[in-house]
């Protein structure tokens, strides 16, 4: 897997199991060119590919992915933009459950399923 660039981060909070990072969404990222020329936007699956590059680092998973559920955008990322990224981690069901947010308003979410080592 391809590892592309990751916003930067501003901070990191941990409580039990899950972690909220703050990012700064820097509009000269070039996931931003070319979506879409009349205003820029963060592609959804680049918003899902830092979700479970942070994820799976922060709660020790080899990025592989076997499904996933629930994934929803609601509203548009816009380049030069403060957002916090928080996922929760059940071990149990190896599950990432991920949003992206500021303040009241949600950008998106969704369930990440990682792969088990029968499904690598």
């Amino acid at each position: 897997m391809i590892k592309s660039v990751l916003p930067q981060i501003v901070n990191q909070q941990q409580q039990d199991n899950s972690i909220t990072w703050r990012l700064f969404v820097d509009g000269g990222l070039d996931f931003f060119k070319g979506h879409f020329p009349e205003q820029a936007v963060l592609p959804g699956v680049t918003q899902l590919d830092w979700a479970v590059q942070l994820g799976c680092k922060a709660f020790g998973y080899q990025s592989k992915v076997a499904s996933l559920e629930v994934l929803k955008f609601q509203q548009l990322l816009l380049p030069d933009s403060h957002v916090d990224l928080t996922i929760s981690h059940n071990k149990d069901k190896a599950k990432l459950t991920f949003q992206y947010s500021e303040g009241d308003k949600c950008y998106s979410s969704g369930r990440i399923v990682i792969a088990t080592e029968t499904e690598v």
